[in-house]
């Protein structure tokens, strides 16, 4: 087990001494991001306030470096380990400079007094969250967003060799979200940081994760990589879902496709017709989407938001059989959109289409 920085054995976590999650196995290496997903209320942040001690283990063992935690004092835990959770601390009197400050209690003496060195650290946290702009603003006087940047500064300037951090991204707009997963990643990368985190944003769990640890009812359901867990079928399981639909492909949720049958025909490819279909979906227009070869990636998102798909196999020309059958949807709807400009080889019979709907006044171009 030396090769994981973290790992547990058969730890079983709860409330009162009641277990909730039994026989967690985590597996974590220095230079990793391993990210627990699963629905509202699964027990994510009942595993990492277990795991750091904040909640006492029901069962089983965690291992910081080789070592068991709950033999580690807290100063040999806090200069290993560092902690960023969702509960909203009010501390007062105290600035963001003072709250990231606390970061460096494990390195000073008796009397917490930190040196220059410490205010250096403190200052270079606060520069990589770009928080120096408000280092001296009251922390109960600014926003969810900048307080989670400072919580984070905090935790960068306490030098831990893995970070844990319960849904870190919650509170931040999107410019700050991806600056902030930004960070995590430079330093799994140039300190080899081992970061364990929850997330319900499903798209940056999928692009930032090593490994992903599913969450569902009592027990860890899935284990494995980014590809092993992130398939449209699990994610429907994992989350129960029943409106709208999970789109691998595209790491990302879409709505219901509108009832009924086609009104509008839209000829799109290469993600031309991707905003017509959503514009579509809005406006609650049910339409048919042609002919889109099934590599497309206007097909991925075709099939989950429209009423028809008329589609051909990868690297193909269109079939006379597939061109007939577009042709007969086009003409029993009273718009066709037309979202290309460019038509190769592969896709005459769509120019032809296009034509077509010319001809017969329906055509937009869009």
């Amino acid at each position: 087990m030396n090769e994981f920085y973290v790992h547990t054995e058969q730890m079983t976590v709860g409330y009162d001494g009641k277990p909730l999650i039994r026989n967690i196995e985590i597996r974590l290496k220095r230079g990793e991001i391993l990210t627990l997903i699963g629905p509202n209320g699964a027990g994510k942040s009942t595993i990492l306030k277990s795991m750091t001690r904040q909640l006492k283990l029901v069962g089983g063992t965690v291992y910081l470096g080789g070592e068991q935690m709950s033999r580690m004092s807290g100063k040999e835990v806090a200069k290993k380990l560092a902690v960023v959770m969702t509960e909203r601390i009010r501390p007062e009197l105290m600035t963001c400079e003072d709250i990231v400050a606390t970061g460096r209690y494990p390195y000073t003496g008796t009397l917490g007094i930190l040196g220059e060195k410490d205010w250096e650290k403190v200052h270079e946290a606060m520069e990589l969250v770009h928080a120096l702009d408000f280092k001296d603003r009251d922390f109960t006087a600014i926003s969810d967003g900048q307080r989670q940047r400072i919580l984070l500064a905090r935790a960068i300037c306490q030098e831990p060799e893995i970070i844990v951090l319960d849904e870190p991204t919650s509170f931040l707009d999107i410019r700050h979200k991806l600056e902030l997963l930004a960070i995590l990643k430079n330093m799994v990368v140039r300190k080899k940081t081992a970061v364990l985190m929850s997330l319900h944003e499903l798209d940056l769990a999928q692009k930032i994760s090593d490994h992903v640890i599913c969450v569902h009812g009592d027990q860890i359901e899935k284990y494995g990589s980014p590809e092993e867990i992130f398939t449209s079928e699990y994610v429907h399981h994992l989350y129960g879902i029943t409106t709208g639909s999970y789109n691998a492909a595209f790491g990302c949720l879409e709505m219901d496709p509108p009832k009924g049958k086609p009104e509008v025909f839209v000829i799109g490819g290469n993600g031309r017709g991707i905003p017509v279909y959503r514009k579509l979906q809005r406006a609650g227009i049910p339409f048919a989407a042609g002919i889109l070869h099934k590599n497309d990636m206007d097909h991925e998102v075709a099939k989950v938001l429209a009423a028809e798909v008329i589609e051909e196999e990868p690297f193909s020309l269109i079939s006379e059989e597939n061109f007939q059958k577009a042709k007969k949807r086009m003409e029993t709807c009273s718009r066709v959109i037309c979202c290309v400009d460019v038509f190769g080889p592969a896709n005459e019979k769509n120019r032809q289409l296009m034509k077509l709907a010319e001809a017969s006044g329906k055509l937009e171009i869009r």
